[in-house]
Formats: structure tokens, C-alpha cells, sequence
């Protein structure tokens, strides 16, 4: 196990939270978690969840897509993430892109750790991470999301699947995690019982052999958490929602992935599905010994007001640092001072 007991120098460029090597179950291990996607606003999520993670103990940093001319976070900017090169001492890699196209030398990082073995973790639109639109010659070119060979490129080859369809209505029908009753007893499923999100469910064709469900969609006839699951085909069979791997590698060696169609901001609003991410984070470096019976505690670190899913509608004018102690809009006003009255 390694411990990073030196912390990532501060840098305006990304957002790291320093680990404690006292503090169980993360003990110092580094998480590196990279947002970039255009519409589920990962560039919230994934600082929130960094911050809960800390209090686990793990170190924590969030690359984030930036204008690389202002360092303003922006989602709609495909090709440039600043920090990759703290992938390589990463413990557990969580992804939340989509459709990027990053510099050979940045995607390099990605790809060691990927190909090393260690664990990964993808949400959401990391089914489709990658697109080489600009750039097909690339010797990572073959990551794209609509590759051939290996069929759905990086989200086919690692995660299980790449993107396929929205199963359930977007905009109109949320989603409720179903426990996979055959596979109840997995740890990361401890203490989880009650999911939702207002994101809908995607399709799925099929996955790996090697792939464990954990969680399924039921589609939602509604927005609401106490909406009813629709009736008919639509839910039946419901398509997976959470699953983890453990692939084969050259080695013998087995790598542990986790992965979720669930993940834009709001979702992450569920207790239970914060929970299941911590548990599978254990779960993914080999230490699921430690998760509690009712599994991990998953608060909520700082404010959070997290901003609703949608192309073109991410916070604007926000740097990393902005994200540190959480949804910097959802922070009160300053009270104004004696005397005065507020503006």
C-alpha cells in the first residue's frame, strides 16, 4: 500500500486536498479524480466528492477541463486538462468525462495507469471518455468511443460498454436504483438501499463476463424520488446501472473497475449512492475487509447546491480553488455590517 505522506504542492491549476496517514481507511492513498464533461457538471460532483473522501483520509485532487488561457473551469473545452501527470502515483483513477480529446502527452498518464492495472472508476458519460475527431492518427486514437477494435473503444475495453442510447426519457423519467438481489451480499453494496437520481437510465447491450451488477435502473414515470417505475417493457428486464469488474491483465493479476451510468451533480444528492462510491472505492484497493456492515459514512462536505444537468448551463467565472470548500454559489451572502443594509 502506498502511502503519500508528502502532498501535492499547491498549484491555481487543479484543486488537491492533503490525506492523513492516521486516518482509516485512506490512510494518505492518493484518489485522482478528472471532470470533464459538457452537460452533467462533473465539475461539481467530483470536487464534493474528493471532499468526502478526504475525511476518509485519502488525499484527493480534481483535474478539471480549463480555458487554458484564463485557468477558468470549462467543461466545453475538449482538449485541455492540466495535471495529468499526477495520475501516475494514483491509487484509484475516477473518471467523469466525455468525448475528450486530449494531447498525446497528457493522455499518456491515463493510459500507464490504466494499463498498469490499478483500479479505475467511471461515471456516467465515461462510457464515451474519449473522441478522436481532430487527431485520428494517434497512438490512443483507438480509445475513441466508437472504435472497432476493441469495439467501443475505451469504454467497451475497460469500463464494459460505451454509449449506446438513454433507455429512459431524458429530462422526464429519473431513475431508481434496484439492488441486483443475487449479488447483495457484494460489499460495496453495505448499507445501500436507497438510490435515486433525477438523470435517466442508459442503455446497456451487454457487458463482460467478468462484470459483477450491482445496482439496476428502474425507470421512473416522473422526476420525483416518489414517482412509480413504469410499467412494461420499458423495466423489464431493467438494464444494469452500477457494476464492477475485476479484468484480466497480461500479468495474472486482476484489475478492479467500477462503473455508473448515474452521476451528474444532483444525483450525487443521494446518500446512498455517495455511499456506494466510497464502499467500491475499498472495494477497489483490495480492502473491503474495512467496510462497514452499514457500509461508509458518505456526508455531504461543505455547501452544495448543485446545478441541474444540461448543455451550455455550467457556472461560469469559477477557478479550482473555487470548489475547495464547496458549491460556491450556494454559500450565504455576507451578513452586512452594522448599520447598513444589504444590497
Amino acid at each position: 500500500m502506498t502511502i503519500h505522506d508528502t502532498p501535492v504542492p499547491s498549484d491555481a491549476r487543479w484543486l488537491s486536498f492533503a490525506g492523513n496517514t492516521d486516518t482509516a481507511p485512506g490512510h494518505g492513498r492518493r484518489i485522482v479524480f478528472v471532470a470533464g464533461d459538457e452537460e452533467y457538471r462533473s465539475e461539481e460532483a467530483l470536487p464534493m466528492l474528493a471532499r468526502m473522501m478526504n475525511q476518509h483520509g485519502f488525499e484527493c485532487i480534481v483535474l478539471f477541463s480549463q480555458d487554458d488561457e484564463s485557468g477558468e473551469v470549462d467543461p466545453e473545452t475538449l482538449d485541455h486538462i492540466p495535471g495529468l501527470h499526477l495520475v501516475d502515483d494514483a491509487d484509484l483513477l475516477v473518471l467523469f468525462l466525455r468525448f475528450r480529446e486530449l494531447p498525446d502527452k497528457d493522455m499518456a498518464h491515463i493510459v500507464k495507469h490504466v494499463e498498469s492495472g490499478k483500479p479505475v472508476a467511471g461515471f456516467r458519460t465515461s462510457t464515451h471518455a474519449f473522441f478522436y475527431r481532430e487527431n485520428p492518427e494517434s497512438p490512443h486514437a483507438h480509445w475513441t468511443w466508437n472504435a472497432e477494435k476493441p469495439a467501443g473503444g475505451f469504454g467497451g475495453a475497460i469500463l464494459g460498454e460505451t454509449w449506446v442510447s438513454h433507455h429512459g426519457h431524458h429530462g422526464s423519467q429519473a431513475t431508481r436504483g434496484v439492488v441486483e438481489e443475487k449479488n447483495a451480499e457484494h460489499p460495496a453494496l453495505n448499507g445501500v438501499t436507497d438510490v435515486f437520481g433525477p438523470t435517466d437510465v442508459y442503455g446497456i447491450r451487454s457487458l463482460p463476463e467478468d462484470s459483477t451488477v450491482l445496482l439496476r435502473g428502474a425507470v421512473l414515470e416522473g422526476m420525483k424520488p416518489t414517482d412509480k417505475p413504469v410499467e412494461g417493457e420499458q423495466n423489464d428486464p431493467m438494464i444494469p446501472l452500477a457494476w464492477v469488474r475485476e479484468r484480466a491483465m497480461p500479468d495474472g493479476t486482476k484489475q478492479r473497475i467500477f462503473v455508473t451510468t448515474m452521476g451528474t451533480a444532483e444525483d450525487w444528492s443521494s446518500h446512498d449512492l455517495r455511499r456506494l462510491f466510497a464502499n467500491a472505492t475499498l472495494w477497489q484497493l483490495q480492502d473491503e475487509g474495512k467496510i462497514p456492515e452499514g457500509g461508509l459514512d458518505a456526508p455531504l462536505v461543505g455547501p452544495w447546491e448543485p446545478t441541474p444537468f444540461g448543455f451550455g448551463s455550467h457556472k461560469r467565472g469559477y477557478k479550482p480553488a473555487d470548489y475547495r470548500e464547496g458549491s460556491p454559489w450556494a454559500k450565504p451572502p455576507p451578513a452586512a455590517p452594522a448599520g447598513e443594509k444589504s444590497k
